[in-house]
């Protein structure tokens, strides 16, 4: 059968999480000549203008919303609902339709319905799915035993990003051009932290950790969200606000920090890695599955600046080439567009060969 065409379902038009593996996926596919489209639910004030994004509806589960998306979705074989946020609206808006939907969990499933009710609730909302595709085995462990889905409808689809994207600094000269482009400090250490400044990310332990460290060391954090009022960054802390394109940060830091509560496969972490930067994170999720403990960098456990802190000065203090080779390796090896896109092209087709036996 011809390669089947396919709709990439985001919450809202920013380029962040899951969203920015859609953008990803939705770009590799039209550019091996699969038909594809991409569609958000709802605006968002923080979006940058993207004419290219089309917003079905004033939120993400009005009826409006709802009836465009079945609309769009009439002409699709395929929809691929990116996040918890489009799950609902797929179950609901798809619901008796022909076209059927695969969901891409990127999260962990125990932070987000560990609610009894809302763990029912998922749970419902997921069998709806023809096929639902996680970014680590052991994330479709959780789903098979937590909500009694079927084997042979999971998947494993790792979070991936184009690896030309994110190339390290090929030496000190475009190292200081990074930051000269984005105004930070030329002789200093440097730690890049990149992530939604909300309660889940933790941006306030970032600042906690940072000020354990010398004073010579700089933290530069990149990202926009509710939080951004109440941090209270010192001399030494660079607040970039969102950042289009984070390649030229990575280029510039020395290590990436992520200090989140809870994350599934973080892609900022396969960002950095593709950049060859090492990185200091919370053992939270799936972390563990891009940032190998005492190869690509160090992990600790969530909630502790102190543990932050000493993992820095750690990687700061010691020779972190052969961090940033093994950061990189495992990085392409696991998570480039490329092949993921290939196993995303295998799964479509299967979900739309069943359709077609269903028709």
């Amino acid at each position: 059968m011809a390669d089947p065409r396919v709709l990439h379902v985001i919450t809202d038009p920013r380029a962040r999480g899951a969203q920015r593996l859609a953008r990803d996926l939705h770009r590799e596919l039209l550019r091996r000549g699969q038909p594809s489209e991409l569609a958000a639910l709802h605006p968002h004030p923080d979006a940058a203008p993207d004419a290219a994004v089309p917003v079905l509806g004033p939120s993400r589960h009005h009826p409006a919303t709802l009836r465009a998306l079945r609309t769009l979705a009439a002409r699709a074989d395929v929809v691929v609902a990116h996040g918890s946020s489009t799950l609902q609206a797929c179950a609901l808006g798809l619901f008796a339709a022909r076209t059927p939907f695969v969901y891409v969990n990127i999260g962990d499933p125990r932070h987000w319905t560990a609610d009894p009710l809302r763990r029912l609730r998922v749970g419902a909302l997921l069998h709806r799915a023809a096929a639902v595709a996680a970014i680590s085995p052991h994330a479709v462990d959780v789903l098979r035993t937590r909500f009694r889905l079927p084997a042979r409808r999971l998947h494993t689809l790792p979070n991936a990003r184009p690896a030309d994207r994110f190339r390290p600094a090929a030496d000190p000269a475009a190292k200081a051009a990074a930051r000269t482009e984005l105004g930070l400090p030329a002789d200093v250490p440097l730690i890049a932290w990149v992530g939604a400044l909300s309660p889940e990310k933790r941006p306030d332990l970032a600042l906690a950790a940072h000020a354990l460290l010398p004073p010579d060391v700089h933290l530069a954090l990149a990202g926009e969200g509710p939080l951004r009022a109440a941090l209270a960054p010192g001399p030494r802390t660079h607040l970039l606000g969102p950042l289009d394109d984070p390649a030229p940060l990575y280029r510039a830091a020395d290590l990436l920090l992520l200090t989140s509560d809870s994350e599934g496969v973080p892609g900022v972490l396969i960002e950095a890695a593709l950049a060859a930067l090492p990185a200091v994170a919370t053992d939270v999720g799936w972390v563990a599955d891009v940032v190998r403990p005492g190869e690509g960098g160090l992990l600790v456990p969530p909630g502790d600046p102190a543990a932050l802190a000493g993992a820095l000065r750690t990687l700061l203090t010691t020779d972190r080439t052969p961090y940033a080779t093994a950061a990189r390796s495992h990085a392409l090896a696991h998570f480039d567009l490329a092949a993921v896109t290939t196993a995303w092209q295998h799964l479509l087709r299967e979900v739309a060969r069943t359709r077609e036996r269903a028709a």
